[in-house]
């Protein structure tokens, strides 16, 4: 039985690594959750427009680039009435479970691969053993694929348990580009949740391992400013023109020049820039792509009105207009103590594990904080879980890979931390 299970993790995870598909357009991922939901036998499944507030969505694609992967899913033989229902941008699912009186128990696991071609040599398991990416360019390098399937198993294992209440997974859109963690919060099924896990592998963390909560996760925001000048000949009549190119360079400078900020840790970074169109042309248009984080998400918001002043400033000094645009953002969350300490207490019965870190500081941004931050302020408890891998290379690298027997200690500790909550009269239950 145990190898059955063992297998059936690990068969779920490799068809789900051998189709990576990026935010928002997750359509045959979606697809596949479903189709399992529907074998395991759950009492609803809620499927993108269903699951999702859509106004709530962050960084969503233009519509070509939404109806190229819909094709691409619709070719695969992905099922029709699916497709219709998370069409333009509506993946994602939510599962819920109610066998009784109790609880109401979330987890939150992601969907979405990234974009980066996976390695095609030897001494990389998933090209040695047949379940390489078949979309050339995108792979699952962060270990979503094993995320989806942990969630998948833990809510195998919780109904055929004495669990008594009701479960909830959610299973994320567009984790990698924080855009999908508020729609997901507002689409109506987090709103009774007193209890949320969330979950990633990984992280420098070896198979045997669990971090049982994440401390100070950086509140972020993505942004990108779009600098509008004049064309002129860059030889003839320089004068002529107002330049795009001076505009966006100034700001980028100046961004780096923003004064920290004393109550805490401030991040700023520009990584892409677009614009242009010739050598002997002053630049009439210049789209720039970068981010803020900050330790608080009070932090985040300092840097983020300071980098906007800097970029008007820039935009008026070179006599050109600048538009600016929050693509995705998420806050920082803490995960409690108390859901902290009843996940080392499960993880310490689990012989499959022999270190248990009670707290660790993330230092990266993720927007399941949005999902913890909505269950805490209606007094629920959450916690971010790392579930330790052996992983061969690190995260978003073209050989980055799992141990796939840390699906099966996940799905253990995640599901016994479940279960413990309605084991536990409403005196011993944390919070």
């Amino acid at each position: 039985m145990v190898h059955d299970v063992r297998n059936r993790l690990s068969e779920i995870r490799r068809d789900l690594h051998r189709c990576p598909e990026p935010g928002w357009r997750e359509f045959r991922t979606t697809a596949r959750v479903v189709e399992e939901l529907e074998r395991i036998g759950v009492d609803e499944i809620a499927v993108g427009r269903e699951a999702l507030e859509t106004d709530a969505r962050m960084a969503v694609p233009e519509e070509r680039e939404l109806e190229s992967w819909l094709e691409r899913a619709r070719e695969a033989g992905v099922r029709s009435d699916i497709l219709e229902r998370t069409a333009e941008g509506h993946t994602g699912a939510v599962a819920v479970l109610e066998q009784g009186e109790g609880p109401t128990v979330g987890l939150r696991v992601d969907l979405d691969g990234i974009s980066l071609r996976e390695s095609d040599e030897a001494g990389h398991r998933p090209a040695d053993e047949g379940f390489r990416s078949e979309h050339e360019g995108y792979m699952h390098a962060c270990g979503h694929d094993a995320h989806a399937t942990i969630g998948l198993g833990v809510l195998e294992a919780v109904k055929d348990s004495d669990f008594s209440g009701t479960f909830k997974v959610f299973f994320q859109p567009a984790e990698e580009i924080s855009g999908g963690g508020k729609a997901m919060t507002e689409g109506g099924y987090l709103d009774d949740v007193g209890y949320l896990f969330a979950l990633h592998i990984g992280l420098n963390h070896p198979s045997g391992t669990i971090v049982a909560g994440i401390e100070k996760p950086l509140a972020m925001a993505h942004v990108t400013a779009t600098f509008e000048g004049a064309s002129a000949h860059a030889g003839k009549a320089p004068n002529e023109g107002a330049n795009a190119m001076q505009a966006m360079t100034s700001a980028v400078q100046n961004a780096y020049g923003i004064p920290r900020h004393s109550d805490g840790m401030t991040r700023v970074n520009f990584g892409r820039v677009e614009g242009g169109t010739a050598s002997n042309v002053i630049a009439e248009e210049i789209t720039v792509e970068g981010e803020v984080r900050g330790e608080t998400t009070a932090l985040m918001e300092y840097i983020r009105t300071e980098l906007e002043r800097v970029l008007y400033a820039a935009a008026e000094m070179h006599d050109c207009d600048v538009t600016l645009r929050t693509i995705s953002e998420s806050p920082r969350t803490d995960s409690d103590p108390a859901l902290r300490e009843l996940v080392s207490d499960v993880a310490r019965e689990n012989q499959r594990i022999d270190t248990v870190v009670p707290a660790e500081e993330l230092g990266v941004s993720e927007d399941a904080t949005y999902l913890m931050q909505r269950v805490q302020d209606g007094g629920g408890l959450a916690t971010y879980v790392i579930l330790g891998t052996d992983h061969p290379t690190n995260h978003h690298t073209p050989t980055f890979d799992v141990d796939e027997g840390s699906l099966e200690t996940g799905v253990a500790v995640l599901a016994e931390s479940v279960t413990e909550l309605s084991a536990r009269g409403p005196s011993d239950t944390p919070g």
